[in-house]
Parts: structure tokens; C-alpha cells; sequence
């Protein structure tokens, strides 16, 4: 009876510990204090900053996983085709590249305590999250002329007032408005959903463990 009282409690106390990483939970699924943690460290690796562990800081890493994790769900459930992991591999020689070449990129990830591994799949999840939201909201998107034609006159008069003589043609800034006017209704788009999708689950932050 003893032995069995020692392995409850023990049993316990792993509980226990393993409840004391959890700083999210996303209906069955759990965020630890080691992905918020490893999800700020790498994202200030890839911006050359200093990780910010703040308690502010942790809270606005947890919230970009709660959404990473939303998107991952509709992933599954939509069976959405995820790249190869090999696509990423020009977004790490950018990343190569900013910090000046390989020695140096080997030598930051070291200091970081990172491993390249872990820098590849979050370059990797970019990448995926980036096409995904793309599939997912850009064809109901259509911008039409009128709306290139304001957005192109209210440049052009911030041009004027910034004192630029070379203003470019509608026709010249048409295709980059085009652009600038998607992606912010395919933002739009995607916040929206985000905010039905947390609806459908009961999430939780744990503050004591995102201090």
C-alpha cells in the first residue's frame, strides 16, 4: 500500500509540473512555456533583436500561437497540402544572408542557444501560413478600379506635400496599389475569421505561467 501511495504521489507531482508548462490551452490541445519562450527567441533571432521575455512579450507570443494554432486546425480539417519542407530553403538564405554569410548565421544561432532545425521550421511554417491564408481568402478578393484611382490620388497628394517631383502614371502604380489594397482585404479578411474560429473552442491563458 505504501509503494503504491509513493507512485501516486510521485505520478502527482509529474502532473503537476507538466499543468506548470501549460500557458495555453486551445480546446484538447496545449501551448507550453517553452513554445511561447522558443517562439519569441526565434522570431528575434530572425529580426537581429534581443529576445524580449517580458511578461508583455509572452503574452503576444501566446496569441500568435492561439492563431498559428487556429490556422493549423483549418489546415486539417480542409486537408490543405502542405509544401515541402525544402520550399523554405530561399527564406533561410535570406536569413543567411542578413547576418552576412553561414559562419556568422552558425555563430548567432549558437549564441541564441537555437538550433538551425528549429529556425527552418518556423521559416517553414511562415512560408505555409503565408500560401495558406492566400488559398483561403485571396480569390474572394476584388479590388476595383475606382478604388486603385483614390487610393492612387490620395498618393500622389502625399507625394506633393513630401515635395517628390517624379511622380509616377496611374498606369505604372497600378499593379503595386492592386497589391497593397489585396493584401489589406485578405488581412481584413483573415482577422474576421480568426475571430469566428476562437468562438468554436474555449480558450485559456494561463497568466502565472506567461509572467
Amino acid at each position: 500500500m505504501r509503494t503504491i501511495l509513493i507512485v501516486a504521489v510521485v505520478l502527482l507531482a509529474a502532473d503537476a509540473e507538466i499543468i506548470d508548462r501549460i500557458a495555453v490551452t486551445i480546446g484538447d490541445r496545449v501551448v507550453t512555456q517553452q513554445q511561447v519562450n522558443e517562439e519569441i527567441r526565434v522570431a528575434a533571432f530572425l529580426n537581429r533583436e534581443k529576445p524580449d521575455l517580458s511578461a508583455a512579450s509572452k503574452q503576444e507570443a501566446a496569441e500568435r500561437l492561439v492563431k498559428q494554432e487556429l490556422i493549423r486546425r483549418e489546415m486539417d480539417s480542409t486537408h490543405y497540402p502542405l509544401p515541402d519542407r525544402g520550399e523554405a530553403a530561399p527564406l533561410e538564405k535570406q536569413a543567411i544572408d542578413q547576418y552576412g554569410g553561414e559562419p556568422a548565421y552558425l555563430a548567432a544561432l549558437a549564441a541564441s542557444g537555437l538550433t538551425r532545425d528549429e529556425v527552418k521550421e518556423q521559416l517553414w511554417w511562415q512560408l505555409t501560413t503565408l500560401r495558406f491564408i492566400d488559398y483561403r481568402f485571396k480569390p474572394a478578393v476584388h479590388i476595383p478600379d475606382g478604388a486603385i484611382e483614390r487610393y492612387y490620388d490620395a498618393q500622389v497628394e502625399k507625394w506633393k506635400a513630401e515635395g517628390q517631383k517624379e511622380i509616377p502614371s496611374l498606369d505604372d502604380s497600378r499593379e503595386s496599389i492592386e497589391q497593397i489594397l489585396t493584401d489589406a482585404r485578405v488581412d481584413r479578411a483573415l482577422d474576421s475569421w480568426l475571430a469566428e474560429a476562437r468562438k468554436q473552442l474555449t480558450i485559456r491563458f494561463r497568466e502565472d505561467a506567461l509572467q
